[in-house]
């Protein structure tokens, strides 16, 4: 059972390279409709999704330094900042997954600890992306301690660029390791309602996916069969 309506878990989203006016239009509609939580947007989009979602209830989320994390602090930090100007509530950061592999927890630290205080200081939410399918176990410790001790909003599982997106054990050690007060979100992969049950059921807060409809539509559809 969830704790919210499913819609308020899932961040509908649309990340491609290619993405035209004409989807993002299509996003925000389904958005407003579902009542989603949130749409995640490139980051050029941020504006239009605003004015798209103005006097409703979803917000507006895009992602920083998307989709290898590896460009530097002051890089992401300007597209911060701007991101923020054009009206985005919500930033999925992604972190130096190559700091992360070599060990270089100090850079790791650094980086957050430098974005943190600009994205606070405007009263915006924080999702840092550490692309768990690509990391060890302890790996993922090691950032659930890092960020916790930080005190993001989110640890989010994937940018869905990965040859592995979610998974529920990435979730489960995700929750394990983490305060109570850092949420998470589950994304990459995440196509169908029974695969959004179990990274619910595992401890997300947040779904990333661009199959946000057809989730809500298959909870709807499981309700019915389940009242015959």
């Amino acid at each position: 059972m969830e704790k919210m309506p499913l819609s308020k878990y899932i961040d509908h989203t649309i990340l491609k390279p290619t993405c035209l006016v004409s989807d993002i239009q299509k996003l925000c509609t389904e958005a407003v409709q579902y009542h989603f939580a949130a749409v995640c947007v490139p980051p050029n989009f941020v504006k239009l999704a605003k004015q798209l979602t103005q006097d409703t209830d979803v917000k507006v989320a895009t992602v920083i330094g998307f989709p290898f994390g590896y460009s530097a602090t002051e890089a992401k930090i300007a597209e911060i900042i701007l991101a923020m100007v054009d009206g985005a509530d919500e930033l999925d950061v992604v972190a130096n997954i190559s700091a992360i592999k070599n060990g270089d927890w100090t850079a790791i630290a650094d980086e957050i600890n430098h974005i943190l205080p600009i994205i606070r200081s405007k009263g915006k939410v924080i999702k840092i992306i550490i692309e768990s399918g690509v990391l060890t176990n302890e790996e993922i410790i090691a950032c659930c301690d890092i960020y916790g001790i930080a005190g993001i909003d989110y640890l989010k599982t994937s940018t869905g660029y990965a040859e592995k997106g979610a998974s529920v054990e990435a979730v489960k050690l995700f929750r394990k390791h983490l305060p109570e007060s850092i949420q998470i979100k589950a994304s990459g992969g995440i196509r169908d309602y029974e695969t959004a049950q179990q990274m619910i059921a595992a401890g997300a807060t947040r779904i990333g996916c661009s199959a946000g409809v057809a989730i809500v539509t298959g909870a709807q559809t499981d309700h019915i069969k389940s009242n015959y």
